[in-house]
């Protein structure tokens, strides 16, 4: 692979991260159960790793890290204030198929790349990004304990939208 193909196809492979980075975000801010809520900051806390590693192998070339390929859009959250596990499903599955489509985007192209280091770090991205697929999935289907088991007690409340309210 010639040194134009790379940086087109880390460009184009980092354009896809920060616009799922972006949708992830949003299902954050619209998802208030505790425990989904948790994994989305997990995932996110990831994603942003990945893109440091992107920016990086991008910095090789002289280039930047790219804006959203796309703005993903995201089903309209529940109304209210309900935090119960099936109000979130519609969200959670879409986020999972966002994954499914990245990782068949970019698997067999990144199969091609000939720099060991790079096919290695995006082998890991996507990976990761199967990973994540499996807990939005799990999510979806109403299993609450993603990150670990409650030790016990009740299930109440949920997140807000936003960190800080003054």
């Amino acid at each position: 692979m010639k040194q134009d193909e790379l940086k087109g196809l880390l460009s184009g492979f980092a354009a896809d991260r920060v616009a799922l980075l972006q949708r992830h975000e949003a299902g954050a801010r619209a998802v208030s159960h505790y425990d989904f809520n948790n994994t989305y900051q997990y995932v996110i806390a990831r994603e942003e790793t990945h893109l440091t590693w992107l920016q990086a192998a991008l910095a090789e070339f002289g280039e930047r890290l790219p804006g959203p390929a796309a703005t993903l859009g995201m089903p309209a959250p529940p109304s209210g204030t309900r935090v119960d596990a099936a109000a979130f499903r519609d969200i959670l599955q879409d986020d999972a198929n966002h994954l499914a489509r990245f990782v068949e985007k970019w698997r067999d192209p990144v199969e091609r790349v000939t720099h060991a280091r790079h096919r290695n770090m995006l082998r890991v991205i996507l990976g990761e990004s199967m990973e994540h697929r499996r807990l939005f999935e799990q999510a979806a289907a109403g299993f609450e304990d993603l990150l670990g088991r409650r030790t016990g007690g009740e299930r109440v409340g949920g997140v807000l939208a936003t960190r800080w309210v003054e």
